[in-house]
């Protein structure tokens, strides 16, 4: 059951992707040959307009066809110098109009991650976390490192600001220091003798590519905490502040895959995507249908902006990719070589099934070693 919960998530959030390319292409005169709602053998279709309407089988994401798509191949065969394409197909817009029909999909998941956050903030929730009292880890736990204990901290420590960044509870603590790994950062604490500021060096989980300082939340205090519920104006920035504070999370984790991250269990593959996403519908709405719908569209948003994020990198093969020809195409006000877009496009392919590698192979030792 949460296999299925999953896949229909992760699903709609790739429809509803695909839904951006098509709403674009048809607002440019850009033909649209298929579009189909899931993947796999066609069950039901009917030709509107031109545009043939499928539902098919496999119940993840859907796809949008449209004219001229692989307008280079043909060139390439006829081996010609620029992409031939007819007045409404893919390649024969002006590449202003490719470059927003390509954007059109990453788009739609800001989107529906600004709508989800927003969402989120109207109907408000409530959470339990600690105080922020800490103990030192490396006392609660035999041998794991604590770059805190051994800058001074000790346990009993009350932490009430960051950086100069005030601390409500312990989830804004833990927030902080994941978010900042391998960085210097001062804390302040209080105690019996007064106030103290301490200065150390994060660690880099390897596994996670969370930042860690040894420390623990106290077991004696436990807090209610509630986020909204949130007029509409109010919301509506909330989903703003939301997404832009998720993008800038996601941005740095793309970059920390370049500092000795394990890439096999930071990245994830589709099917522990699809196993986390289903646990979350399943357990949320098992305590309530309210707690049901905001777990889940907090994790739909989550997933929605990592692809807005992902789909935007210059990789040949995603949006970016074409985004970046087409860019190119703007500027020089020269069809880029068919041949060249060729080669290009088959190490973007190259590259992707790299990830995809990886990603599996992850998946597999999760699962494994759950």
């Amino acid at each position: 059951m949460s296999i299925l919960l999953g896949i229909l998530g992760l699903g709609f959030l790739i429809f509803f992707h695909e839904l951006g390319h098509f709403t674009a292409a048809r607002s440019f005169g850009v033909k649209v040959e298929a579009f189909s709602i899931g993947m796999g053998p066609i069950l039901l279709h009917k030709n509107i307009k031109g545009t043939d309407y499928r539902l098919s089988l496999i119940p993840l994401g859907g796809y949008c066809s449209m004219k001229g798509e692989h307008d280079y191949q043909t060139a390439i065969e006829k081996k010609l110098s620029s992409i031939q394409g007819e007045r409404d197909s893919f390649y024969g817009v002006h590449p202003l109009k490719r470059l927003i029909i390509a954007f059109a999909g990453p788009f739609f998941n800001l989107i529906f991650g600004f709508l989800a956050f927003t969402i989120i903030a109207l109907m408000g929730y409530t959470y339990y976390t600690a105080g922020t009292t800490v103990s030192m880890a490396d006392e609660v736990y035999e041998g794991m490192p604590s770059p805190a204990h051994d800058a001074g901290m000790k346990t009993g420590d009350t932490i009430t600001s960051i950086d100069g960044i005030q601390m409500q509870d312990f989830s804004e603590i833990a927030e902080y220091i994941a978010i900042n790994p391998d960085k210097d950062i001062t804390i302040t604490v209080t105690r019996d003798d007064g106030t103290h500021e301490i200065k150390l060096h994060t660690l880099l989980d390897t596994e996670t590519g969370s930042g860690k300082i040894g420390i623990v939340s106290s077991p004696d205090s436990v807090l209610e905490r509630h986020y909204g519920p949130y007029g509409f104006l109010t919301a509506l920035r909330e989903g703003c502040t939301e997404c832009l504070k998720l993008g800038r999370l996601t941005v740095k984790g793309i970059s920390l895959l370049f500092k000795g991250v394990k890439i096999t269990s930071a990245v994830s593959g589709p099917a522990r995507i699809t196993t986390m996403l289903g646990d979350t519908v399943k357990q949320g709405f098992a305590e309530s249908i309210h707690i049901g719908i905001v777990s889940t569209l907090q994790l739909l948003a989550i997933i929605s902006l990592s692809l807005f994020i992902t789909n935007l990198l210059p990789v040949p093969i995603l949006d970016g990719g074409l985004i970046l020809f087409a860019f190119i195409e703007c500027i020089s006000r020269k069809k880029i070589n068919p041949k060249l877009l060729y080669y290009i496009q088959f190490i973007g392919i190259a590259f992707i099934g790299f990830l995809m590698a990886i990603a599996i192979m992850g998946d597999i030792t999760y699962f494994f070693s759950k």
